[in-house]
């Protein structure tokens, strides 16, 4: 009995000292983990580096970036919510911080939604900002980088493109884009080929599109509002953007079979754009270059068919200006540099566009008083006439750019919904910011999302408020780099236009053509990760509309929601 409590003791004193052992080499290695990359730091500066942490060996923070993506989001710290939801109301259980009690609602869920709080990555970065600052340095997905927020901040890194900082794509992204991409180019070949493309999206070329564009919404509008059931918003924003990309765009013409396919294989493409650059069988790398090779040979049969398929064609589509633009700067476009260039048009149109057209979509449901001034501001300028859009060929792109309240509205998606988080650079040199050093060599991540969300020029900032960028209120004109969807300098987005655009008729044709509401009980947890989405992607029931705003109601059964 003696040798047996003795036995006991002993494994029980050896795990012990196991488990010391193991907790004070964890300690040490984290540690030297961080000296590691303390050393990174430019001697011949005498700034301090970034605050942050790097994480344990290797894997950094990536794990608990991960569970914060994976996590519900609260209301901030100190106080929270829980909800009840029954058929018609919702209970909300509010915890007041202040007052240290329970309080507690009953209301009308159809006058009332707890807001879609956007969560995942942004709640990660968001608790590091309050904790270091606006330049922080962390360590994720195996890089190790300084991650940028602040107007004045961003707008030197931005400014800074071929002098302070370059492109840094992850090697994947890099490989699987192409080296002839306009992404992947720097210097003197990114100025040119920018030149090459601006033509794409001139006046003249989103004129040209814009018909076409109307009749691809309309369509999917149609489709959307005979099916019987809801529709995943996002999913089929997602088959919007990319049929529009590859009918209007590209001028391509392939049958509906081909079109699935084409979609199914890009979306395998995009999903491991961002993959972990490992070429094994079955790995996500190996898969998107399987899906771009095939990508690659379906554009090529159809470039070389499009001279067979342009008769009848009343417009040039963006291939046409593309090809026409190289050649008057002086360029022949090889095959290879044509796949490469078209697999960009779309992917540029594709994940932001769908994210954009959802938000906006939710917003409207969200806010029927926002819809609602639509429409009078299409009646008062002659586009609604008695629940009908004005006939096809009315709708010009100068009319459409003067309807300032729908200018408002889509700018207020973007600034509380950007699409992108932000974008890589890489440090050329050492420089300041925020009084700490960018060594040479660091990655530097320019937080988008996180600059709108600290900007001071905007009043109630989580608030959704169109009015803010009246001419009145024009809280965007404070300063260039408090409100950059788009990105900025020499490397902003080239397709903000036509993405504008897109989503401008996409509100007209919801606001006179449609009527939806919300299928499910509550609005669902928005997530930022790799773009803005719903993580249900949005349940929603369409209607058409009879010439007297009327619903052509389905017979089916009654859905929960707010009807807009």
């Amino acid at each position: 009995m003696l040798f047996d409590s003795f036995d006991l003791v002993s494994a029980l004193a050896t795990l012990a000292a196991c488990l010391v052992s193991m907790a004070l080499l964890l300690a040490v290695s984290q540690q030297l983990w961080q000296l590691r990359w303390t050393a990174t730091r430019d001697k011949n500066c005498k700034l301090p580096m970034p605050k942050g942490s790097m994480g344990f060996p290797f894997i950094g923070e990536t794990c608990h970036w991960l569970l914060q993506v994976s996590a519900p989001s609260g209301l901030g710290k100190g106080g929270g919510w829980e909800s009840l939801v029954k058929r018609d109301t919702v209970v909300l259980i509010l915890n007041n911080a202040q007052t240290s009690s329970l309080e507690i609602y009953i209301l009308d869920q159809r006058t009332f939604s707890l807001p879609p709080t956007p969560s995942g990555g942004s709640g990660f970065h968001a608790s590091r900002r309050q904790k270091y600052g606006n330049v922080f340095k962390t360590h994720l997905l195996g890089r190790p980088l300084i991650r940028v927020t602040g107007a004045e901040n961003v707008r030197k890194v931005l400014m800074g493109e071929h002098t302070l900082v370059t492109v840094d794509w992850p090697q994947s992204t890099a490989t699987l884009l192409g080296p002839n991409s306009l992404a992947n180019s720097i210097g003197d070949i990114h100025r040119k080929r920018r030149k090459v493309f601006a033509k794409v999206f001139s006046h003249e070329a989103l004129e040209s599109y814009l018909p076409k564009i109307q009749q691809v919404i309309q369509e999917s509008l149609r489709v959307w509002s005979s099916n019987p059931e809801p529709i995943n918003v996002y999913r089929e924003s997602q088959r919007l953007s990319f049929t529009m990309a590859v009918r209007v765009l590209l001028g391509f013409r392939v049958s509906e079979e081909e079109m699935r396919h084409l979609f199914s294989t890009f979306q395998d493409f995009v999903d491991n754009l961002f993959s972990l650059p490992i070429d094994l069988p079955f790995s996500g790398y190996r898969k998107g270059i399987r899906a771009r090779d095939t990508l690659q040979k379906s554009i090529e049969k159809a470039i070389r068919e499009k001279p067979l398929c342009s008769q009848g064609k009343d417009y040039s589509d963006a291939l046409d200006v593309l090809m026409e633009s190289a050649k008057e700067n002086g360029t022949e476009l090889t095959m290879q540099e044509l796949k490469e260039s078209t697999i960009e048009l779309i992917f540029a149109a594709f994940a932001t566009t769908a994210s954009a057209s959802t938000s906006l979509i939710m917003q409207l449901l969200r806010h029927p008083q926002v819809l609602e001034r639509l429409r009078e501001e299409l009646r008062a300028r002659g586009l609604l006439h008695n629940g009908c859009l004005c006939p096809e060929g009315e709708l010009r792109l100068d009319t459409i750019v003067s309807l300032k309240y729908l200018d408002c509205v889509i700018k207020e998606v973007l600034r509380l919904f950007t699409p992108v988080s932000g974008a890589y650079r890489t440090a050329m040199q050492t420089f300041e910011l925020d009084g700490v050093q960018i060594p040479k060599g660091w990655s530097v991540m320019y937080s988008i999302r996180d600059t709108h969300d600290t900007a001071a020029v905007f009043k109630d900032v989580d608030a959704f408020d169109p009015d803010r960028f009246s001419q009145e209120r024009g809280e965007d004109k404070e300063g260039r780099f408090h409100y950059l969807p788009f990105g900025g300098g020499v490397r902003s987005c080239l397709g903000k236009q036509l993405a504008t655009l897109f989503l401008r008729i996409l509100a007209i044709e919801l606001a006179s053509t449609s009527r939806f509401e919300l299928a499910t009980r509550h609005f669902p947890r928005v997530v930022t990760v790799p773009v803005v989405h719903p993580v249900d992607g949005l349940k929603v029931k369409f209607y058409g509309l009879d010439s007297n705003q009327n619903e052509i109601m389905a017979k089916s059964e009654e859905l929960l929601g707010a009807t807009v």
